[in-house]
């Protein structure tokens, strides 16, 4: 079949049975006939949803963007990243980013736009994550979760970006942001 074809074609979902399911996330194994006209087995990690934090202290020419430093099991160290976190049932995307901003860090920002949306891995993980750019921020008392044990500290954007480009910065999510701020301070400004 013709590339053009399979696209303009839906996948059909023939069979879907939960595996596991956890707190955070849960496993599907489906049976899929996809738009290519193929049958495969999928096994997916289901969640719903995330939202990362790019927030922002304004200046001329070097804006200042604020990082967690926390141990990542998965990873097996240490991460330096942006707050983030996953989308509650029934709240709203730009709810659950003001919610983690504070929690994580105590900061509340006054200005709020979504700047990405995108799939974290959408190999096996159906996990979207959309990035908030806060800004007008104002400092107050973090709240984290038992489990989180977060530094915070504020990076020149120039250093952030040669921590992205030295491997020092090794999460995905905080290399798309503090890319794309990057971008924007040669190209359109931040509006």
């Amino acid at each position: 079949m013709p590339k053009s074809s399979a696209r303009k074609r839906q996948a059909r979902l023939l069979s879907s049975r939960e595996v596991y399911r956890g707190p955070v996330f849960w496993v599907t194994t489906d049976h899929v006939l996809e738009p290519t006209g193929i049958r495969v087995r999928r096994d997916i990690v289901r969640h719903s949803g995330s939202v990362v934090v790019l927030a922002v202290k304004e200046s001329s020419h070097n804006p200042q963007v604020l990082l967690e430093y926390q141990y990542r099991d998965a990873a097996q160290s240490f991460l330096w990243e942006l707050p983030a976190g996953r989308i509650d049932p029934g709240e709203s995307e730009l709810g659950a980013a003001k919610r983690e901003l504070l929690e994580e860090t105590g900061f509340k920002a006054s200005r709020w736009k979504r700047i990405l949306r995108f799939w974290a891995s959408p190999g096996f993980v159906a996990e979207a994550m959309s990035i908030y750019l806060a800004r007008g921020l104002r400092p107050g008392n973090a709240q984290p979760e038992e489990d989180e044990v977060i530094e915070t500290r504020f990076f020149a954007l120039s250093d952030a970006l040669q921590m992205v480009l030295r491997g020092t910065i090794r999460d995905a999510k905080t290399i798309c942001a503090v890319l794309w701020l990057a971008h924007q301070q040669k190209g359109p400004k931040l509006h």
